[in-house]
């Protein structure tokens, strides 16, 4: 597969730094079956891997990087804190074994996975920052987060992404916002909804259209919004390579809006522990839809 990395989608620019707006989201591969998907993702071309300490597949996420032949350098590489190890103590502890597992000296990206209001978030913020001042990890960011969360943390320090469930059924316009205000990543997990969008009436009839399926259209959709990046998991070869083969058309606006519609606050990954989500009505001065039209830059 050749990849037109020509196209605009092909990478999001977030802080002046390009990211590859397709990764490989690992959750749920464990072992063998971890490390061959990560290394055929790589030989495909996916050059942005997503893991995490809960996962318990870090090792396996690094072995598939080790034997692939492409420089560590050349991936982005996302590792998450599980939320019972956001004291500073454990933040560094815990960090530190990840990179132990990962085989490599830094990540590209550490998170806290979700918040834990039992931790004050700025010390876990000062415990990060101490990480990426000894090159530990190159950015910081957050996951799960709901907008007063984020603002909380941005108003701490400056933050690089966001990683929140976000697919055509589950629209994300107050967390888009404040991405685009601050020039943040937004990398969506979940984004294939589960594989519901496969029966939306209107995503097959858009991939009809473009010779293509309502995997692929979806995909298309969240990274052709600037700041979006997509991190589908796939166990199977054939559907990684489905998946990356989004970069050789493209959606129209009214496209782009006839997708958003589709939003009917479907959150499909909502534990026990998860925060409260805030999902208001959004402001009348800017609806949802302008901020799509912001993302899409029409």
């Amino acid at each position: 597969m050749t990849l037109p990395s020509s196209d605009p989608a092909f990478y999001t620019v977030i802080q002046g730094e390009r990211v590859p707006s397709l990764g490989l989201g690992t959750w749920q591969l464990r072992g063998a079956a971890c490390r061959q998907a990560v290394e055929h993702a790589l030989d495909l071309g996916y050059r942005h891997l997503d893991t995490a300490q809960m996962y318990e597949n870090e090792d396996a996420v690094g072995q598939g990087l080790a034997h692939a032949p492409v420089d560590r350098d050349a991936v982005f590489l996302t590792t998450k804190i599980w939320h019972d190890s956001l004291a500073p103590a454990d933040v560094r502890r815990t960090t530190e074994a990840s990179l132990r597992r990962l085989g490599t000296d830094y990540v590209d990206l550490l998170l806290i996975h979700w918040p834990n209001p039992h931790i004050p978030l700025e010390q876990t913020l000062d415990a990060m920052l101490a990480l990426q001042a000894e090159g530990k990890t190159r950015h910081i960011g957050v996951s799960n987060f709901p907008p007063s969360l984020l603002q909380r943390a941005l108003a701490h320090t400056p933050l690089f992404g966001i990683q929140v469930e976000y697919h055509p059924y589950l629209g994300q316009h107050r967390l888009l916002r404040l991405a685009l205000a601050h020039d943040l990543m937004l990398t969506a997990y979940s984004p294939i909804a589960k594989a519901r969008v496969l029966e939306d009436p209107v995503l097959q009839e858009i991939a009809e259209t473009h010779g293509k399926t309502p995997i692929q259209v979806t995909l298309r959709w969240l990274i052709q919004q600037r700041p979006v990046t997509a991190i589908p998991r796939s166990a199977r070869p054939s559907h990684r390579a489905a998946n990356l083969d989004v970069f050789d058309f493209a959606l129209s606006a009214e496209e782009m809006r006839r997708i958003a519609r589709l939003d009917r606050g479907l959150r499909l990954v909502d534990p026990d522990f998860a925060p409260d989500w805030e999902r208001e009505d959004e402001p009348a001065d800017e609806p949802a839809e302008a901020v799509l039209e912001a993302a899409i830059g029409s």
